[in-house]
C-alpha cells in the first residue's frame, strides 16, 4: 500500500465514492490505500454525509502545520516497547480515536480512552496521560470525569497514593449492562405513555411497539453479555497460538 498523506485528487475520489454509496473498503481498493486510511479520513472530516474533498484537504493541511512540532516531540520522548513501529502505532491511535469520536465521544475523551486501551499495563496516572497526549492536566481531568460517568474507566490508588485510571477486563461488560439498564428506563416510560394516550390509539400502539422492541433487545443484550463475559478475560496469545486465561 502506498504511504504518505492523501492527495487532493484522492480526496475527490473518496467524495465520488461516497456519493455513489460505495463502502469504505471498495473506495480504499480503488485508491490502493488501506481501508483504515479512508475510514479515518471520512470520519474526521464530517462523516459520509457531510464529507467535502476541498474542505477536508484544507483542514488536514492546517492540522499538520499545527501539530508537527508536538508530534515530533512526542515521538522522541515515547520509545515503543516490544519492537513496535512508532509510526504505525501513532497512525493506529489516530484511527482508533477517530472511530471512538464517531461513536459519540468528544475528542479529548476519545484520545484518553485510546491511550489507556493501548498501554500494556491498562492504567496510567493523570500526569502520564497529560505527558503522552501533550495536553494540560485540566483537560485530562475533564475527560476522565466524563469517562467515569459513562463507566468507561475506573480509578484506583497505587502504593504511592496516586490516582491511576484504568480500563480492565470488565469494561465492556459493565458498559453493555449499563446500556441495557438505560433501555429499561425508556421501556418503562414508553409504557406510561401507552396508559396516558390509550392502547387503542395509533400513538399508544407506537409506544407499546417501541417498549416491546427495546424490552426484547435489553433482555437479549444482557443475556449475550453474560454468556460472552469470559471472553473479556482471555489473555495474550502465546507462541503456540494458545490464549492464557
Amino acid at each position: 500500500m502506498p504511504g504518505g498523506r492523501l492527495t487532493q485528487q484522492e480526496r475527490q475520489q473518496i467524495a465520488l465514492g461516497l456519493a455513489d454509496s460505495l463502502p469504505y473498503a471498495e473506495i480504499a481498493r480503488r485508491l490502493d490505500r488501506p481501508t483504515s486510511t479512508v475510514t479515518r479520513e471520512v470520519l474526521r472530516n464530517g462523516g459520509p454525509n457531510a464529507y467535502r474533498a476541498d474542505l477536508a484537504h484544507r483542514a488536514t493541511e492546517h492540522r499538520a502545520r499545527r501539530r508537527a512540532p508536538a508530534t515530533a516531540r512526542a515521538a522522541e520522548s515515547a520509545p515503543q516497547p516490544h519492537g513496535r513501529d512508532a509510526e504505525a502505532v501513532a497512525e493506529y491511535a489516530e484511527t482508533f480515536t477517530t472511530v471512538l469520536m464517531a461513536s459519540g465521544l468528544n475528542k479529548m475523551s476519545a484520545r484518553v480512552l485510546t491511550c489507556l486501551f493501548m498501554t500494556d499495563t491498562g492504567s496510567l496516572t493523570a500526569s502520564d496521560l497529560a505527558q503522552r497526549l501533550q495536553v494540560s492536566p485540566a483537560s485530562i481531568s475533564k475527560a476522565i470525569a466524563f469517562l467515569e460517568s459513562q463507566s468507561l474507566v475506573r480509578r484506583e490508588r497505587d502504593e504511592r497514593r496516586r490516582d491511576r485510571y484504568l480500563v480492565d477486563n470488565e469494561l465492556f461488560y459493565q458498559a453493555t449492562i449499563a446500556s441495557a439498564r438505560a433501555n429499561d428506563q425508556v421501556v418503562a416510560t414508553a409504557r406510561q405513555g401507552v396508559a396516558v394516550l390509550g392502547p387503542q390509539t395509533p400513538a399508544g400502539a407506537r409506544l407499546e411497539n417501541i417498549a416491546r422492541f427495546l424490552d426484547f433487545m435489553s433482555e437479549s443484550i444482557t443475556r449475550a453479555a453474560e454468556q460472552a463475559r469470559d471472553v473479556l478475560h482471555t489473555g495474550p496469545v502465546g507462541p503456540s497460538g494458545d490464549s492464557a486465561r
